[in-house]
């Protein structure tokens, strides 16, 4: 899924875990400490695949589920029971530190959330709608990958219909320009990656407001 110049990236798994709530699907977050990746962002639980998530000749998105089971009962102490395959990120060049991450969506398995002190300050249920609004009002930071699977989901108002309509996983090749407020980032299906003139697949990534141009 990837392009050739990224192949030998090392690969990460993360789950994207939902819930019926009142007011429609509500997601896990969970804030990182102040240091390390993504310090002080808040992500869906997942992390780097280790020698243990792999099988021979299994494919790297399994390895990935594998992954991200086993990091979300070690971080939030949830044990996942079925993941549905959602989309591929691939960071863009020139970062420091690039991961090829696999997203998957599950259902709330119940039970007690139970952080991991080392890696999980807080943690959250919010509706995809209220955590892009807390984002904008400054309250929360997330990263764009975060951002646009929490912008997709807005509008779903069960479980099971956002489990309904995931196919196969969504390529998100990111590329980033910056602009006089903030970064443009876009993706394949925008002019810019070479899309049909007027195509937009893209995040403008600028305070306080970020906005999503495409279909």
């Amino acid at each position: 899924m990837s392009s050739a110049e990224d192949d030998d990236l090392p690969v990460a798994g993360t789950a994207v875990i939902l819930r019926d709530a009142a007011d429609g699907i509500e997601v896990l977050l969970l804030r990182r400490p102040d240091r390390g990746s993504f310090a002080g962002a808040w992500v869906f639980p997942g992390g780097m695949v280790e020698p243990e998530d792999r099988i021979a000749g299994a494919d790297e998105s399994e390895d990935a589920g594998r992954a991200a089971v086993r990091e979300t009962a070690e971080e939030v102490g949830l044990a996942l029971e079925r993941l549905a395959l959602l989309s591929c990120w691939v960071p863009p060049p020139g970062i420091p530190k690039r991961v090829r991450t696999w997203f998957f969506v599950a259902a709330d398995p119940g039970g007690a959330i139970r952080p991991a002190l080392d890696e999980v300050v807080e943690t959250r249920w919010l509706t995809p709608e209220a955590a892009l609004a807390a984002r904008d009002a400054g309250k929360i930071a997330l990263m764009p990958p975060t951002w646009r699977t929490l912008h997709a989901l807005q509008g779903t108002t069960r479980v099971e219909h956002a489990l309904a309509r995931v196919g196969d996983a969504v390529l998100f090749r990111t590329r980033a320009t910056p602009t006089k407020a903030g970064m443009l980032l876009f993706w394949d299906g925008d002019e810019l990656a070479g899309a049909p003139q007027g195509a937009r697949e893209r995040l403008i990534a600028e305070d306080p407001v970020w906005r999503f141009e495409g279909p």
